[in-house]
């Protein structure tokens, strides 16, 4: 990954615990990473290829200037997401802010809190089966399109397919959707269990009917197996209402434990 490199920016703002911080304000510099692929801006010489670095400083100074928070760490953050969700370019950006005036009584250079925050690629598999299926599943898409750390990026067509696991219910509507997300998998899973928790999704029967489902199926090529989570999706292997969609979006997405692609399950379960 190639990286554009900016120190030193000053900016004068209003960030602290103290009230007097909030109210005279004092100098900030700040220090940032910007990761994209300069390659083609390499050789094209356009600065449409790249990220207009000028630009960046001039939305960081701003952004820090009209917003106040009490935490460096807030700043961070706040700005981070507001720099990649401006420059579409960028797959990432380290953001050191420091605070040389703090108000610490005792002899110090600096006071800084460095992040780094990169957009990550997840697939997330959809369904549901009852009210109005499509409609919430829509809305669903939209809550995910809306959110400041998440871009969502292909949408499968929805399929219609026969419950799974043996219960009685209706038919469901299924599909997967790809999206980049500078959540980490735990803070993705809680936001997916609040939009179906806002569609009244109900856990009442193993495998039961339920308004929308939302499953994260992959999560770059991380293996997760935490008492909340498990990616990649166990059981994707056996449902082709999952692989079908998948295969639709990313067919030549590999299974990192099996190194199968989505075809080539698909293929290996209708035999």
């Amino acid at each position: 990954m190639d990286v554009i490199t900016i120190t030193q920016l000053k900016i004068f703002a209003h960030h602290g615990v103290l009230p007097e911080e909030t109210r005279d304000g004092q100098d900030f510099y700040v220090n940032a990473k910007l990761y994209l692929d300069t390659r083609n801006a390499g050789m094209s010489d356009e600065l449409t290829e790249s990220v207009h670095y000028g630009e960046v400083c001039q939305l960081i100074t701003e952004y820090m200037q009209e917003n106040t928070f009490q935490l460096l760490e807030s700043v961070a953050e706040r700005t981070v997401i507001e720099v990649l969700n401006t420059f579409p370019l960028l797959k990432g950006m380290e953001f050191e802010i420091c605070k040389p005036h703090a108000p610490i009584p005792l002899p110090f250079g600096n006071v800084s809190v460095t992040i780094k925050r990169m957009w990550h690629k997840a697939y997330v598999a959809f369904g549901s089966n009852l009210g109005d299926k499509e409609g919430q599943i829509y809305e669903a898409i939209e809550k995910l399109k809306q959110h400041p750390e998440c871009r969502v990026n292909k949408v499968s067509s929805m399929i219609v397919t026969k419950p799974y696991g043996g219960v009685e219910q209706e038919d469901f509507v299924n599909g997967a959707l790809e999206l980049e997300t500078l959540l980490s998998p735990l803070e993705l899973l809680k936001l997916l269990n609040q939009i179906e928790k806002e569609a009244h999704r109900e856990r009442l029967v193993h495998w039961g009917p339920r308004t929308l489902d939302l499953d994260i199926l992959f999560y770059d090529n991380e293996v997760i197996d935490h008492e909340k989570l498990h990616i990649p999706h166990i059981d994707m292997a056996n449902r082709e209402f999952v692989l079908a969609p998948m295969c639709e979006i990313a067919p030549w997405h590999r299974h990192p434990l099996t190194h199968l692609t989505m075809e080539e399950m698909l293929e290996k379960l209708r035999r």
